[in-house]
């Protein structure tokens, strides 16, 4: 028999679903919701712990893969859970941090397997509880859980976090384990509160995070710091940022390392960046340029920025060998931010006249500076055939930018009278190939090669 038409219908109840249709709707929770799902009722219960449901939370948040679920002989729940327990404060960074690490591991395994050799366990949450009391400051959680899969490195060379080399200035950073790093922190006026990530054995060199906005720092901020040359005040310490908290300073430098666009060379990361479209093909020959930015040996007061190049020359193997050449002097046009101009012309190239044939490639690296924060160079290359040695010919070197990286004033100078200071910003931008007398020019202090956790 019909209903009668003014009846209501009966109100729909969740729980009156199929099952089916109960799981797709369970399967768009997050792992909040479908917990909390647990305590409605009965039958809410027993789908909420429909071990499929979290598998995907598994894999999301803590990169669970079936082989470890295999090993562990435990349900996708209590895997979960388990997880949590331990690691429930990083589950916003857990899985970024953990892939960056997997990749870095499998990327370097194969290319510098000592430097992946040289990682350290990770440390417990009672590890790096004990180093909060002892610095007397909060540890952000990124940085805690990057240390909850790694605790750094040992002090080796070659250093994970990056090389640079020229003729007599070596830099390699190793990534600091947690008691080194707890050892150099800072309390001294211009670094206050501040704790090295990095340190370089030969320069002493390190990268620091502001553990606390102080001296005009943001909170988390990652620098290297830049004493103020011109300064009559010791903690007038200047700072080229290099990231705005760990979890992005971290993840950003692996991936320039895992998708090439930091060279391997040797065995070791060389922090130069490559410009794809700073590459110029003339005939046969490729010239291409890669740069980086040397804050050790730069300073923002005076205005010195200090910035070395890779070049790469390339014969085609597909050339005929009696395209075969000989390199016999450089020309360079350098322009600075003002639009100066300097150009230079000089012999060879870093003391070299280098052969190029079918298939060869030269590499070389110099440096420049520049009293703006940013220049670009460009110029030619003379060559002259192996086979008709009356024939020369240039080869065009594809104009490429140099960019000081961001950095910020001390605030003990913005304090101090700025007339005590007089800032001499006609400094020529030079191409060199005789670094020594660069350094003898800049006179930078013989690094100290002191550890950090001794200081």
């Amino acid at each position: 028999m019909a209903a009668p038409l003014d009846m209501e219908p009966a109100a729909l109840s969740l729980e009156l679903l199929p099952t089916d249709p109960l799981l797709l709707i369970l399967s768009f929770l997050d792992y909040r919701d479908l917990m909390s799902c647990c305590y409605l009722s009965r039958r809410l219960n027993q789908l909420s712990s429909h071990d499929p449901l979290w598998k995907r939370h598994c894999k999301k948040y803590w990169l669970i893969s079936e082989a470890e679920k295999s090993q562990r002989n435990q349900s996708w729940k209590a895997i979960f859970i388990s997880t949590y327990s331990d690691l429930g404060r990083y589950i916003q960074y857990y899985a970024t941090l953990k892939k960056a690490w997997d990749d870095l591991e499998k990327y370097l395994g194969q290319r510098c397997p000592r430097m992946i050799g040289s990682l350290k366990e990770s440390v417990r949450e009672e590890d790096l509880d004990a180093v909060e009391a002892q610095i007397g400051c909060k540890l952000p959680d990124d940085y805690r859980c990057s240390f909850r899969i790694h605790n750094g490195q040992k002090l080796v060379v070659p250093g994970l976090m990056g090389s640079m080399a020229l003729s007599n200035h070596y830099r390699s950073e190793d990534l600091l384990d947690i008691d080194t790093a707890a050892g150099g922190f800072q309390q001294r006026l211009g670094l206050k509160q501040c704790l090295p990530l990095t340190f370089c054995i030969h320069t002493g060199l390190s990268q620091y995070m502001a553990l606390e906005s102080v001296e005009g720092r943001n909170k988390y901020e990652i620098f290297y710091q830049c004493p103020d040359q011109m300064a009559r005040n010791p903690s007038a310490i200047d700072m080229f940022i290099t990231g705005t908290s760990y979890l992005e300073w971290f993840t950003s430098y692996v991936n320039k390392v895992v998708t090439g666009g930091y060279p391997i060379i040797r065995d070791q990361i060389f922090r130069y960046v490559h410009d794809k479209e700073c590459v110029a093909t003339t005939g046969d020959i490729t010239v291409s340029v890669s740069t980086s930015f040397l804050p050790e040996l730069s300073s923002v007061h005076p205005p010195h920025y200090f910035f070395t190049y890779r070049i790469r020359i390339e014969m085609s193997k597909d050339a005929l060998p009696e395209k075969a050449c000989q390199l016999d002097s450089r020309y360079w046009r350098i322009t600075n931010a003002k639009g100066d101009v300097e150009e230079v012309q000089g012999p060879g190239v870093v003391g070299e006249f280098p052969i190029i044939s079918p298939g060869r490639v030269y590499e070389y690296t110099s440096c420049t500076t520049f009293s703006t924060t940013s220049g670009y160079m460009e110029g030619y290359y003379t060559f002259h055939c192996l086979y008709y040695k009356d024939k020369f010919f240039n080869v065009t070197i594809p104009r490429f930018h140099m960019v000081c990286p961001t950095f910020k004033v001390s605030t003990a100078r913005m304090e101090t009278n700025h007339n005590e200071y007089a800032v001499d910003e006609d400094e020529d931008s030079t191409d060199t190939d005789e670094y020594e007398d660069r350094r003898r020019v800049l006179d930078i202090p013989a690094p100290s090669g002191r550890c950090p956790h001794h200081t």
